[in-house]
């Protein structure tokens, strides 16, 4: 009997030896999978494949489409525009005397509605023919029209299609109060017969993120003064915490109109570029192909640089090369040689 149950009980203890080396095996693969799991969570992040050409955006999918350049009007009693926010560049330049206008480029956002809609002028037209965009205007300067007239660059104007493709608001009185649908616009496109996809890609470099801009000398505000009055004053300021800039004018933040959102940008540029009056209504005259001295603002920095004209496109300068810049939407302010950057511009640490 003894026996018996001696021989069970070594049974017993083998089966238990056997029982926690089985325990002690399952435990290595739970380790492994902790292991996977921390492989995993380091994993490089995925780089999207495509790059907007005007913005510097990464993205899942290429962005075909042409540029559009409408000249938007700027007069106090325009503001705020619709369809501002939505640029991918706005470039903001004299009309007459010292009231100025923007030209609005959109490409990787095309707004439901833009405006005011207003007049060409020969050099905004040069603008729209370097980056081989689709230019929209109502009304035109004598020399601007004989340029459209020609087709130099794809285009139409309000002067044909008022009340047609162009839609007046009763908030507003006449000449301000011009606007495009973005319907219209590719309306309008398929009406001259002008081809909608991009052919000609602008010669604009740019960072992986802002955190690769802060280089150069801090500045948090910058002003620019178009004339002696406050309407046509201009403040930009840098807000570190996402890394743009807020802008004002005349003592009022540049919002969207349809939106309420206020105008958000990455690198703020000031291109200077000779002017010249030419008629008694304050008409200028700039020469786009020369090159000259610039400055740019972005990621709380300053950098005096310059500007050349590459293939019709106006390009930032940085010791030779297209200078690098933050991805996002850029404003591009030109000041005339006569006062010059160092007079109109003023910026703080």
């Amino acid at each position: 009997m003894f026996k018996k149950w001696g021989i069970i009980s070594i049974l017993g203890l083998f089966l238990v030896a056997c029982s926690n080396e089985k325990e002690v095996e399952e435990v290595i693969p739970v380790e492994d999978t902790v292991e996977d799991i921390a492989e995993e969570v380091i994993e490089e992040p995925v780089v999207l494949p495509y790059v907007a050409p005007f913005t510097g955006i990464r993205s899942e999918e290429e962005q075909t489409q042409r540029p559009i350049i409408v000249t938007m009007n700027n007069h106090p009693i325009a503001r705020p525009q619709s369809g501002i926010e939505q640029a991918d560049i706005v470039y903001e330049m004299l009309a007459e005397g010292n009231v100025t206008r923007f030209l609005a480029l959109y490409q990787s956002d095309i707004p439901d509605v833009v405006g005011p809609v207003r007049s060409a002028r020969d050099y905004f037209v040069d603008v729209a023919k370097g980056l081989d965009a689709f230019y929209i205007a109502h009304g035109y300067s004598p020399d601007a029209q004989k340029m459209l007239n020609a087709r130099v660059v794809d285009n139409i104007n309000g002067m044909q299609y008022d009340g047609i493709l162009f839609k007046r608001s009763k908030e507003r009185k006449a000449p301000h109060n011009s606007y495009i649908s973005k319907e219209n616009i590719f309306a309008g496109a398929e009406k001259v017969g002008a081809s909608m996809e991009i052919h000609k890609i602008p010669s604009l470099s740019f960072y992986d993120s802002v955190e690769g801009a802060k280089i150069g000398t801090p500045v948090s505000s910058i002003s620019i003064q178009y004339g002696s009055g406050a309407s046509f004053q201009n403040q930009y300021t840098y807000i570190p915490e996402s890394g743009l800039y807020e802008r004002k004018t005349g003592g009022d933040i540049t919002i969207d109109k349809e939106s309420g959102e206020a105008v958000e940008i990455a690198n703020v540029i000031f291109m200077e570029i000779p002017h010249k009056t030419i008629d008694n209504a304050g008409r200028q005259q700039l020469t786009l192909t020369a090159g000259g001295k610039a400055y740019l603002f972005q990621a709380g920095t300053m950098k005096e640089i310059e500007w050349e004209n590459i293939d019709g496109i106006l390009v930032p300068i940085e010791n030779g090369v297209p200078a690098k810049l933050v991805p996002g939407k850029s404003w591009i302010s030109f000041v005339p040689t006569n006062p010059g950057l160092e007079n109109m511009v003023n910026y703080l640490p």
